[in-house]
């Protein structure tokens, strides 16, 4: 599930704000600040979340997926897409 570090990152890694964000899910962006704190937010919405930025070529990594590493967040690259 994602996690709200992961958003922060992920953002990042696209160059949107929070009100990027908030548009194009229809989150709000009070919603989002508040997850990117720490807060909780429905599981529905993480999904919602975690389908936009894969969608735009965002894929995250769990805690033990790449070798010495935690959580992690990277575009997707063409050899994903074969």
């Amino acid at each position: 599930m994602l996690k709200h570090s992961q958003c922060r990152a992920a953002r990042a890694l696209l160059d949107w704000t929070q009100r990027d964000l908030a548009e194009r899910t229809s989150i709000s962006a009070v919603s989002i600040r508040a997850f990117e704190k720490g807060g909780d937010m429905r599981e529905s919405n993480l999904r919602l979340l975690t389908l936009t930025f894969e969608a735009a070529g965002i894929i995250f990594q769990a805690d033990g997926e790449v070798t010495g590493g935690g959580l992690g967040v990277r575009f997707r690259s063409s050899i994903d897409d074969a």
